[in-house]
């Protein structure tokens, strides 16, 4: 068996129990060695053999995980966050169905939850917005015409996008092409959960200029919407004029 295991944002903490069970009785663990935390990996038997794929092509990985399953090893494959969003699981996946080599998938905390966690907000606000949008910027990796920045920006919905600090001017510059107001309020919260941690907020006028005097360049999330801001409505769910199937609503029997 191969277990796929998302070993959340970056505090070793933040792995979930399952997770954290199988990698340290794993035989072997091949990890994203470029985001994965070391101390994720912390529990790891002393004779279990440790691979970094972060010089490691596709074919290598797999080459890996079918030898250990042929002497009966029991692998892991560690991903950053959730391995379900920017993992590049799904071809791994696939070629294991190939070789007809079971596997399973371990859910993690993503940075996006985390990022949410720094900041101490919440995506989806009533009366603010309730959608939340992932995604990226359109780089070495294209992604779909329908899905450009300025496109979804039309949305006006609440915007995490991945990948993409490294050009944080186009990207404002796109948000704000789609309707975004220059006041719209945006944040980046660069390694969120790690005890490096660094947390920008500003407009999508001024982020640029401030996340460039801040010195971030990778491993940071862009957060853009009114969930930043201090204006919203109370929820519904704990209104006492609002009647649901555990409470009746105030006032009648």
């Amino acid at each position: 068996m191969v277990y796929f295991i998302g070993a959340g944002p970056g505090d070793p903490d933040l792995i979930t129990v399952k997770g954290q069970r199988l990698i340290e009785e794993a035989d072997v663990v091949i990890y994203t060695g470029s985001l994965v935390n070391p101390q994720v990996l912390a529990g790891a038997k002393p004779d279990a053999e440790l691979y970094d794929s972060a010089v490691m092509t596709l074919d290598e990985v797999v080459a890996l995980m079918e030898q250990g399953e042929r002497k009966q090893k029991q692998v892991v494959r560690v991903h950053t966050g959730d391995p379900s969003l920017y993992g590049a699981i799904r071809e791994q996946m696939a070629e294991l169905d190939h070789l007809g080599i079971a596997y399973e998938v371990i859910p993690g905390v993503s940075s996006f939850l985390a990022a949410a966690a720094a900041l101490k907000q919440e995506y989806t606000l009533p009366g603010v917005s309730q959608t939340v949008i992932l995604t990226r910027m359109e780089g070495r990796t294209p992604v779909p015409e329908s899905e450009q920045i300025a496109k979804l920006a039309a949305h006006q919905a609440t915007m995490v996008i991945f990948l993409s600090v490294g050009r944080i001017g186009q990207l404002c510059e796109q948000l704000r092409k789609g309707g975004y107001r220059e006041d719209t309020p945006a944040a980046v919260v660069c390694k969120a959960s790690w005890k490096e941690e660094k947390i920008v907020r500003g407009t999508l006028k001024d982020l640029a200029g401030k996340v460039q005097e801040a010195g971030i360049r990778k491993t940071a999330l862009v957060l853009v919407g009114g969930f930043l801001g201090d204006e919203f409505e109370k929820s519904k769910l704990y209104d006492p004029g609002f009647g649901h199937e555990y409470r009746k609503e105030k006032g009648k029997s």
